[in-house]
């Protein structure tokens, strides 16, 4: 039952998020009420109540045996309405005839000024009651949702990033996430036999997550390349988020250091989500990628790089985004590799946003200049080491493996 829309616009509507109303009007598994109220035309005088509301809603419930009724929105029903007793006595009514109906009611409300809703009453006659909001900050629109109350459950309380699109609704929770998963006891080639072979010959472990930072021009993009098209020459699809380049500039890139990824593409193993990461705040980024991967399932995912996050809040956000997505992969059972850009200098092993700590596999790709000659060096800083060195390590003072490359002949 709407107060806002007509039937005829809540069907064009929902069309654009994938719901088709007018179908299910005529299987008889929903009906469309529309309920005009104009203030104008509404003159206050003696008793007001709602049972014409209440027969109105009894006959449509009745007609297709309802188990769900959406009121849209209730403060439109007093619009014309001063006395807030009568209201709030209305409003109480209201919910224990639902109750009576054996019904599940979602009620929505618009917020008020000084409580959640303008009425002040909903929330608590209300067994759940969520609030949505919609908020601008760095001139990024994100919106969020937060389960204030709901009896009878444990919840969580804390605001939740969602998406509206074609699909529906897109929810992250935090509390889906965490320290649950299992450890991958597979491994997973990193695409260059010279770098598995210092990782034991079998490259990273499966469903792990790998860093690979250096500075500009350093060969993390190259790296990221070797690695997507060894998963896909295994049969194993590969999820590519690029934030700097668009397709075609890395493909064509790639080609000129030997590495076609063109055959991986046209296969539908590789596919390149590629956007600037200031379209949306970094919450939206985190529904965005939850639910590409929820569509693709890959195996494997890239993302490149995730120091262009720095822009979009703190690093103390970045770094909580940053973990909610490692978590998740690690319970999807996916293998991650992230680029980073690090700033160079003495300090250049300090990443950008401070994720370091979190992945199993650490990578430090460094430029060194003697003369007027630069070298490209490989550091394994973090990672799995074969058994020979293990050894060799045992009463040494460790310093990481490092290893000279150029890119094109990684």
């Amino acid at each position: 039952m709407a107060f806002e829309e007509n039937t005829e616009e809540l069907a064009t509507n929902f069309a654009s998020l994938g719901h088709d109303l007018n179908a299910m009007v005529a299987q008889k598994k929903l009906v469309l009420d529309f309920v005009r109220v104009e203030r104008s035309e509404i003159e206050e005088s003696g008793e007001y109540d709602l049972e014409g509301l209440f027969l109105r809603l009894g006959l449509a419930i009745d007609g297709i045996g309802a188990k769900r009724v959406v009121l849209d929105t209730v403060e439109a029903l007093f619009s014309g309405l001063s006395n807030t007793a009568i209201l709030r006595a209305e409003l109480r009514r209201l919910f224990r005839w639902l109750k009576e109906k054996g019904v599940t009611a979602i009620i929505t409300g618009e917020r008020g000024e000084t409580g959640l809703t303008r009425f002040g009453l909903e929330e608590y006659v209300a067994d759940c009651v969520i609030m949505l909001d919609h908020r601008v900050e760095g001139q990024l629109a994100t919106r969020r949702l937060r389960i204030v109350k709901y009896r009878g459950s444990t919840h969580g309380t804390s605001e939740y990033p969602f998406l509206i699109g074609e699909g529906g609704i897109s929810i992250l929770p935090i509390t889906s996430v965490g320290l649950k998963h299992e450890a991958g006891t597979g491994r997973v080639s990193s695409g260059v036999p010279g770098l598995d072979a210092m990782m034991g010959g079998k490259g990273y472990f499966r469903a792990s997550t790998v860093l690979v930072s250096g500075t500009a021009g350093s060969g993390k993009t190259s790296v990221a390349a070797h690695f997507a098209r060894g998963v896909a020459a295994r049969g194993e699809r590969c999820l590519w988020f690029a934030f700097e380049e668009s397709a075609s500039q890395i493909t064509r890139n790639m080609r000129s250091v030997g590495v076609d990824l063109d055959p991986a593409v046209r296969s539908g193993l590789l596919r390149f989500h590629v956007e600037r990461p200031t379209v949306c705040g970094l919450e939206m980024h985190l529904v965005t990628i939850y639910k590409l991967v929820e569509q693709f399932k890959p195996r494997n995912l890239i993302l490149d790089p995730i120091t262009n996050f720095a822009s979009l809040g703190s690093e103390t956000e970045i770094k909580a985004m940053l973990v909610r997505l490692i978590d998740f992969f690690k319970m999807q059972q996916i293998t991650a590799l992230f680029t980073s850009l690090t700033s160079g200098g003495t300090f250049m092993e300090a990443t950008e946003v401070g994720v370091s700590s979190l992945v199993d596999t650490w990578l430090l790709l460094r430029d060194l200049e003697s003369g007027a000659e630069r070298n490209r060096v490989l550091h394994l800083l973090n990672g799995v080491f074969t058994a020979e060195i293990a050894e060799l390590l045992k009463g040494c003072v460790h310093r990481p493996l490092a290893k000279p490359f150029e890119v094109g002949k990684l």
